[in-house]
Order: C-alpha cells, then structure tokens, then sequence
C-alpha cells in the first residue's frame, strides 16, 4: 500500500507491557479484577474465605499484581507495523466519518488496543490465540501483532493490504455498533438462540463487506499496488470457517459456522470493494 510511515494514532492504546488487563496472581493462576471482586463477596455473605480457594488469606500465597518487564528489542521490531496500523486505523476511521456523515450518523472513533498473549477487556479476558477482535462493551478494537506473523506463515496470507483488511474488518464491526446493527442482532440472537449462528455469520459477512467498502476508497485514491486487492481477498478466505475447522479437525460442519464460508467472505468483501456502498451489505437479507 502507499502510505507514509511516521507517527502514531491517538487512537491507540499500547498495552503490550502491560499485565494483561490488571489482574492478580493467587496460587499460581490469574483472575481479573472482576473475580477477585466476586470471592471477596462470597467470602462476606457466607462468612467463609473464598479467598482461600485461590491461595488468598492464609499468610502463604500473598495476591501480587502480575508484572512484565518491558521487551524493548520486541517494541523496536513492532514499530513500523505499529506506525502501518495507525495508519490503517486513522484512515478508515476517517473514511467512516464521512459515509456515516451522510447518512446523518455522527461517528464514534474506537481505540486500538495493542496486547501481548492476553487482555482483559469489557467483554472478558482473552487469549492471542482467539485472534483480534472488536468489544462493543467499551468500543475498542484488540490485537496481538504477533497474528500477522500468524496470517503470514500459518496461513501462507502475506502482504499489507491482507493486514489493513484485518483491522477494516474489525472497524466493521465498530460501525454495526454505532448504526445499531449489533444491538438488534444481539437481541436477536437472545430471542431465538437456534438462529443465533446463522445472525453470527451475517454479522461476521456485513463486517467483511464493509471493509471492502473502505478497500474501494483506497481503490479511488490509488492506495493499492497491482495485486493488492487479491490480497485482501485471500486474507477473507483464509479466515473462513471451512477452512480453519478443516485445519484444525480435518473435518467441516457448516452448522457450526459462525464466521463464515471462505467463499462468503470473499464473495462479501469483494462486493463491498466493487460498490463502495453500505447499502449493499444487507447480508441478513441474503
């Protein structure tokens, strides 16, 4: 992609360094905050130390706030990925103001949160290993950069524009906050929790169409090198439902899918490019 590396977004949080959300060491194992909380209060209503459970309270297991020492070498590696992230991020953040704009929305910007193997956030702890994702709770997008390496050498995905449609996608789901697409399907699911999978993978494919819809602008501005746009489409298809179950248990069960097809989401996100309009990610009317 052409862009110029330089600077950092505001809209990053670094937490790379950090304890992985501030939690505690009891025993041997970590809890959040939120669950210290909970045996603290167990412990009063019942009269019994709960803390104890986790190695808290008896003299032996003290709770210590979980530390790690900053990995200079790893940050100094990481920063011309984290100077191209913010600038995907501040691009299509830009990009949505102005779509929504349009349509009356005003739009929200969402914070990228950079982690290391795990991070508590609003929505619950987790893991490197579930891949970035987006958290409706305090409207932020979270990623370990290690998962482009991932995208690269798992998935044999290479290539920025594959990394920009990653964090487009979960900007994607941003936007389905802020038009009220993922409180109605949310709602939905609750409602009726045999639909709950399929809601999951037309939410997971109107994400996917409108990072197209942002791919298309850079289209416009001439962001994209010859070969780029298959690159987005094959960083779609390599996170594809079919695909990872077959990778992971040599086996596919469509029932299950909560994501989608590799071919749907190409088939989306391709559509999405080639419009440049919102308005044609309806996949709940597929």
């Amino acid at each position: 992609m052409r862009w110029t590396p330089g600077g950092e977004s505001q809209d990053i949080e670094d937490r790379r360094d950090d304890s992985g959300g501030g939690g505690f060491n009891f025993g041997g194992f970590h809890i959040g905050i939120g669950g210290f909380i909970i045996l603290l209060v167990l412990s009063l209503v019942f009269k019994r130390n709960f803390l104890s459970l986790a190695g808290v309270g008896g003299g032996s297991n003290p709770a210590t706030q979980v530390s790690r020492q900053p990995d200079t070498a790893r940050d100094q590696r990481e920063q011309p990925l984290v100077q191209f992230v913010s600038f995907v991020l501040d691009d299509t953040q830009r990009t949505w103001t102005q779509i929504l704009a349009a349509q009356g929305v005003q739009y929200r910007h969402a914070k990228l949160v950079l982690f290391r193997d795990s991070i508590d956030s609003a929505c619950g702890m987790a893991q490197s290993a579930s891949g970035p994702f987006y958290c409706p709770g305090d409207e932020k997008v979270y990623i370990d950069l290690g998962f482009y390496d991932e995208l690269k050498q798992r998935f044999g995905v290479p290539g920025e524009f594959a990394q920009a449609y990653v964090l487009a996608h979960e900007i994607g789901h941003h936007v389905q906050k802020l038009i009220g697409v993922e409180q109605k399907v949310h709602a939905a699911q609750e409602q009726n929790p045999r639909a709950a999978n399929q809601l999951s993978v037309d939410l997971e494919l109107q994400a996917d169409c409108f990072a197209g819809v942002w791919g298309h602008t850079t289209d416009e501005r001439k962001l994209l090198d010859p070969g780029e746009v298959k690159e987005g489409l094959d960083a779609a298809a390599a996170v594809g439902d079919d695909r990872l179950q077959r990778m992971s248990t040599g086996h596919v069960n469509p029932e299950t899918f909560t994501h989608g097809s590799s071919q749907q989401r190409m088939d989306w996100f391709q559509k999405g490019f080639s419009t440049g309009d919102m308005k044609e990610c309806n996949t709940f009317a597929q």
